[in-house]
């Protein structure tokens, strides 16, 4: 959907207790929290997260809601706390890197892969609905969008979705009484998205060429 909104002004920089960062052991945890850090501004046992992570309602980093750099740079942090005095050894001349199995490179998502994968289904949710809604199709597309606003996995943006579709004028209350206006309206919604985050916005006069028919030059075809 959209990438978190900051909880906190970059002047005000988010703590959190070692025991917490993930690939931390309980006994590294313990042993690391006893020492003093060397940034003057962070209590003992603490640690400054990097920019642009998110925390999970839990206080715990949330994966789902924050960028790969940035979860990369947390896992790196988290890494150099807990890993023991490294040693080097020589390295063959002719050794070569080992290659990943494709397994290897299947990660979980970010917050920008989930949000890509995201619009991907919605906008084809608007392609397929019907060209007049029966009042019981409304009914249920009504729930789905209630729901789906509650157990979006990135819960930042989950919150911003209801947030935005309960603007107090009604304006951008989901349009469910066809395709074309339901098609418009998810193509508002992410456009409002598109905003946030400083993209291009959409033209949504061409929604339905993107998302259901394809483009008219043939370039789908």
């Amino acid at each position: 959907m959209t990438e978190p909104r900051p909880q906190e002004s970059e002047a005000q920089p988010k703590l959190l207790p070692k025991a917490l960062f993930p690939h931390q052991t309980p006994a590294a945890a313990s042993s690391s929290s006893a020492r003093k850090d060397g940034d003057g501004d962070v209590p003992a046992g603490m640690t400054k997260l990097p920019n642009g992570v998110i925390l999970d309602k839990d206080g715990k980093p949330c994966r789902l809601c924050t960028s790969a750099a940035s979860w990369r740079a947390l896992t790196k942090q988290a890494k150099a706390q807990t890993a023991p005095a490294a040693t080097t050894t020589p390295t063959p001349s002719n050794a070569t890197a080992p290659t990943p199995s494709p397994t290897q490179t299947e990660c979980p998502p970010d917050v920008e892969e989930l949000g890509r994968s995201t619009w991907t289904f919605l906008h084809s949710l608007t392609a397929a609905y019907p060209v007049r809604a029966s009042a019981e199709q409304q009914t249920e597309m009504r729930s789905f969008l209630g729901l789906f606003s509650r157990l979006y996995p990135c819960w930042v943006c989950a919150e911003d979705f209801r947030t935005w579709m309960a603007e107090p004028s009604g304006r951008n209350t989901p349009r469910l009484a066809g395709r074309a206006d339901f098609g418009t309206w998810m193509c508002e919604a992410h456009n409002e998205v598109n905003r946030k985050l400083g993209k291009k916005e959409f033209d949504c006069r061409f929604w339905e060429e993107r998302w259901r028919t394809g483009w008219k030059d043939g370039r789908c075809d």
